[in-house]
């Protein structure tokens, strides 16, 4: 069941992405346990160390032009812990913890901040660092082609200051996915984590507020990481990983089929704690049992676009053949 991964030789090809388990010391061991690959920490985000570090300096701020003598009347602090240093402890934690792999996420704002962050995680002991581009482009005056060029160009100042590999977390809605993928390779990504979910807001039609709104992903969501990682194998030597929709070893297997390396899973730990992940690998220890394969990698990529008799399915025929499938 072993895989490669990120350079990295895991045990399984299940890995528990970034999610509030992940972040929980108390299921490490779990996860450890049920047979999971490698574990990815939550994202460390700089809009959020920002954000802390302002409103704690408009705090110590306020009220002191009013009197003049309240400028001395408490200590000045030379630091105040308005940083990632929490978020480095719990990496250094995992370290010392797990004997799998440890992946740090990053989601950054800044040019600056997208390589200072990443130097501090992989001096804070992560085995690899999973580069989270979640961003919304709203800007009706940016174009596809600069959004596109800042994330390679954004890899590639983040590959020239740190030595451990290199993930791209990337959201499906690019015009010409293939291209921008082999531009990240080229950049020096090392694999490339497919798909990230973009949580849309709600409307309270009580309140007429508009709130974030979390849900959890299903299997059919599964299908969209595999029908691009079905395309991207065929002409990529990174690693591919599938994510959103993983719930059970059916999903997981599919994934792997189509070409990924491993298959991520947040939701299904969510739902079913970290044992899902040993009641995954154990079907699909049997899947492969009764159809005689020895190995992932053996199956691995056996049905991508570049295996199949039929490549157009993984492409616009297919539309036209779901849309005729339906039947009364």
């Amino acid at each position: 069941m072993s895989t490669n991964y990120l350079g990295m030789r895991l045990r399984s090809p299940i890995v528990a992405s970034a999610g509030p388990l992940t972040g929980d010391p108390t299921q490490w061991d779990l996860i450890e346990h049920a047979g999971a690959g490698a574990l990815v920490l939550p994202s460390l985000f700089e809009e959020q160390i920002d954000r802390d570090a302002f409103a704690i300096d408009n705090t110590l701020d306020a009220g002191t032009d009013a009197f003049g003598e309240s400028l001395s009347y408490l200590p000045e602090f030379e630091s105040y812990d308005t940083g990632p240093a929490r978020h480095l402890a719990l990496v250094e934690l995992a370290r010392e913890r797990l004997t799998i792999p440890v992946i740090a996420s990053l989601n950054g704002t800044s040019p600056g901040g997208w390589v200072k962050y990443a130097r501090y995680l992989q001096d804070a002991g992560a085995q690899a660092i999973e580069l989270n581009l979640y961003n919304v482009i709203v800007d009706p005056l940016r174009s596809a082609a600069e959004v596109e060029r800042r994330y390679v160009e954004l890899v590639e100042e983040v590959r020239a200051e740190v030595a451990v590999p290199l993930a791209v977390k990337l959201a499906p809605w690019f015009t010409s996915l293939g291209h921008l993928a082999l531009a990240l390779e080229s950049a020096g990504a090392d694999g490339l984590v497919l798909f990230n979910r973009l949580y849309q807001p709600d409307i309270d039609l009580d309140t007429l507020d508009v709130k974030p709104r979390l849900q959890l992903s299903t299997s059919a969501e599964a299908l969209l990481p595999l029908h691009w990682i079905g395309i991207l194998r065929g002409f990529m030597s990174c690693s591919l990983a599938g994510t959103s929709g993983v719930h059970d070893g059916s999903d997981a297997l599919k994934l792997l089929l189509a070409g990924a390396d491993v298959a991520m899973t947040t939701s299904a730990l969510l739902r079913h704690g970290p044992e899902r992940i040993a009641t995954m690998l154990s079907w699909m220890r049997q899947w492969m049992s009764e159809r005689e394969y020895d190995s992932i990698e053996q199956l691995r990529g056996s049905v991508s676009q570049g295996s199949v008799p039929d490549p157009e399915v993984y492409e616009r025929a297919n539309y036209y053949q779901v849309l005729h499938s339906w039947k009364r």
